[in-house]
């Protein structure tokens, strides 16, 4: 099982971005994807978790201002990022609770991407 994301980048305070983790591999079924991410000198946080029915949860400081969703015939969850800050720089990893092909269950972690909030 790999997790591909993409879609991070420079952009200016204030402004948005999306990133995209596409799952491919012997997937049977994927529970929760979620997104997370490390700033430098900090520890990984959750940003948000998304369930495979949708319901969804945020940490405090992007609640009203990410939005995560997920397409599962695509394998695919997203992170729409509005009014960025400074605070929102950091490395971005999506995460997904997977259900393998022979009854495997395990965790997997994305590449990470990097965003970066400067004027």
């Amino acid at each position: 099982v790999q997790l591909q994301a993409s879609g991070g980048g420079l952009v200016q305070p204030g402004g948005s971005l999306r990133l995209s983790c596409a799952a491919s591999g012997s997937i049977v079924r994927i529970n929760n994807m979620g997104w997370y991410r490390q700033a430098p000198g900090n520890q990984r946080e959750l940003v948000a978790v998304i369930t495979s029915g949708g319901l969804t949860n945020y940490a405090d400081s992007v609640k009203g201002r990410f939005t995560t969703s997920r397409d599962n015939s695509k394998k695919t969850v997203y992170l729409e990022m509005n009014s960025l800050n400074a605070e929102d720089t950091a490395v971005y990893y999506c995460n997904a609770d997977v259900w393998r092909v022979g009854g495997y269950r395990g965790e997997y972690w994305g590449q990470g991407t990097l965003v970066t909030v400067s004027s």
